[in-house]
């Protein structure tokens, strides 16, 4: 036990990152996987760093996830949740919540604490009072870019899809030091969209997976689209067909983007704590943490390094 070196990887969503949003996106991402690699290093398990890493990107509204997530039709916030534990496949997931800061809490609860896998809505809610999980007003999760941009949504000759492409889930794969993965994918969802839609992210194999024989993935993009070709179960399927993280992950991208016109972004490790951050749209906020060293970037081919003493130092004085 113990011989693993711990790895995370985060993603902040794929997209487009408009330039004023660009910094607080790269210093989002950082801050998450350098305190899910915190716990690691502490022989924190992987579960634990996945669920560290999201419930950090969660609480900045930079992202469409927790506080910043987008509004549907009706003006609210509706949110969309996913953990996984790669030892024994056990996975718990929340959809079309409201009123809690931090859904991927409760995606960990309904793993450890009920039968099921996935709660919605009303029965979600209820759990949610009967685990003690504080309730915050709906306004409270709300910004004001969200606000503006479901209004301009509103308008008759508006184009949501053409916003849709700043889409900001938050998602995190890790290995702990005894070999075992994780991944955790928390979302507010698609802007404007019906009451009740929920994507890929509630769903096992779509939103994320992880199971200790292959690795872990979680997923971001055109949501509907990678429920079609169940994309980080194909992910995997393709790394236990002997594909690095990487390949596999151009792979299953590349065959979503022929089959289904479908775009979006992943983030890999695989059971060697090889990793990977790759996506089919513009851009995707990334970052990952191996060997006391951090990498970030935002756009193709673009890799920032920093070790992690320097990195943290720096997160202290802003980024």
């Amino acid at each position: 036990l113990g011989r693993m070196k711990p790895v995370i990887v985060v993603h902040g969503g794929a997209g487009r990152i408009f330039k004023e949003r660009e910094e607080g996106c790269r210093a989002g991402v950082a801050r998450a996987a350098l305190r899910g690699y915190a716990l690691l290093k502490q022989g924190g398990s992987a579960v634990d760093a996945v669920e560290e890493a999201v419930r950090s990107m969660e609480d900045d509204p930079h992202f469409n996830a927790g506080c910043g997530s987008v509004l549907n039709k009706k003006g609210e916030v509706e949110m969309d949740a996913i953990i996984m534990d790669g030892k024994n496949l056990d996975s718990g997931a929340v959809s079309a919540v409201k009123c809690i800061a931090n859904p991927i809490k409760l995606a960990r609860l309904v793993m450890e604490k009920t039968k099921h896998m996935l709660l919605t809505d009303h029965g979600a809610h209820l759990f949610a009072q009967a685990m003690g999980i504080p309730e915050i007003p709906g306004e409270k999760l709300i910004t004001e870019r969200s606000r503006e941009r479901w209004k301009k949504n509103l308008e008759p000759d508006s184009n949501p899809e053409e916003f849709q492409k700043d889409l900001g889930t938050v998602g995190a794969v890790a290995i702990d030091s005894e070999g075992n993965v994780a991944c955790a994918t928390s979302t507010g969802g698609l802007s404007n969209k019906m009451i009740g839609r929920v994507g890929d992210t509630a769903c096992i194999g779509s939103g994320g997976y992880a199971d200790n024989h292959s690795g872990a993935t979680s997923t971001t993009g055109h949501g509907e689209s990678i429920m079609k070709v169940v994309l980080a179960r194909l992910i995997l399927y393709h790394m236990e067909q002997g594909m690095s993280p990487e390949v596999a992950a151009d792979t299953a991208l590349d065959y979503m983007k022929t089959r289904v016109g479908g775009l979006g972004g992943v983030i890999v490790v695989n059971k060697a704590g090889e990793w990977a951050a790759r996506f089919s749209t513009k851009q995707m906020s990334w970052a990952t943490v191996k060997d006391d060293n951090l990498h970030y970037g935002i756009y193709a081919g673009e890799q920032h390094i920093k070790s992690v003493d320097e990195a943290l130092a720096s997160e202290r004085e802003g980024f």
